[in-house]
């Protein structure tokens, strides 16, 4: 029986940085106004049927069996050709919470530069060693894309104390998002843990719900939080599984449970 993670377990937390984070440059697309829908796309097809029913963000990835991997260029491309809306771009090249060795970093490095230069509305990464955020390591890949903001992913959900990890993450100021499913247990014990983060996280971060969402846990977040961005993968798709296209009547139908 997994165990509960504990948010604070007493200790001071580290120094972190507060204050203003405006939105860097990039493809960010028009100002979205009330819940987002973030959809997880492999696919031109994917991403122009997230579009169509009305998701507010893309996340655009390869290797979607795996947790998402780093798509290529020429996908990046063709999918920035095709939407309007923002995407953000997986960095990530092994299906671990960690780099494999000086060589895959520095390419991580590499493909960052070059996402900055095509205009992307953002990157998606996350690094954990030994149950702490790899600080370093994310900041030191962001820094070569300093015009863009960052999504760290779930990662984040290997944190041995989230909070602690909530804390270092603050003091990288091109990290704006933390995706996180809230921890073991049902969705009213997830939606507790999601709401003590994302009132310790504002002003400088936004807490994203995902994680096995569907549309009853959408309603409940949407209800019982004032969490306000929801990720979804499979619950977009005709059928629920990966092999499955994105629909975009099922986005339209997320998007509506979101609006109540």
């Amino acid at each position: 029986m997994s165990q509960e993670r504990p948010l604070d377990n007493g200790e001071t937390m580290g120094p972190f940085v507060v204050g203003s984070r405006p939105s860097l440059s990039g493809r960010a697309g028009k100002l979205h106004r009330g819940p987002l829908l973030e959809v997880v796309v492999s696919t031109v097809a994917d991403a122009v049927a997230a579009e169509e029913g009305g998701a507010g963000r893309i996340e655009l990835v390869a290797g979607i069996e795996q947790g998402g991997l780093t798509p290529d260029l020429a996908m990046i491309r063709s999918v920035l050709a095709v939407v309007r809306i923002p995407v953000r771009v997986m960095l990530r090249d092994n299906p671990s919470y960690a780099a494999a060795d000086e060589s895959e970093i520095r390419h991580l490095y590499s493909f960052a530069q070059e996402l900055g230069r095509l205009g992307v509305a953002g990157l998606v990464l996350g690094f954990i060693q030994d149950g702490k955020v790899d600080l370093a390591l994310a900041c030191r890949l962001l820094s070569a894309a300093p015009l863009l903001n960052a999504t760290f992913h779930r990662a984040f959900d290997q944190a041995t104390h989230p909070m602690e990890a909530l804390a270092a993450l603050k003091s990288c100021e091109q990290i704006d998002r933390i995706l996180t499913d809230g921890g073991p247990g049902d969705w009213p014990e997830r939606a507790r843990r999601l709401e003590m983060l994302r009132a310790r996280a504002r002003p400088e971060i936004t807490v994203m719900a995902g994680g096995g969402l569907d549309a009853e846990a959408l309603r409940l977040l949407r209800t019982r939080t004032e969490v306000r961005e929801f990720h979804v993968g499979r619950a977009a798709r005709l059928e629920p599984n990966w092999q499955s296209p994105v629909d975009a009547a099922r986005v339209h139908h997320l998007v509506g449970v979101l609006k109540g």
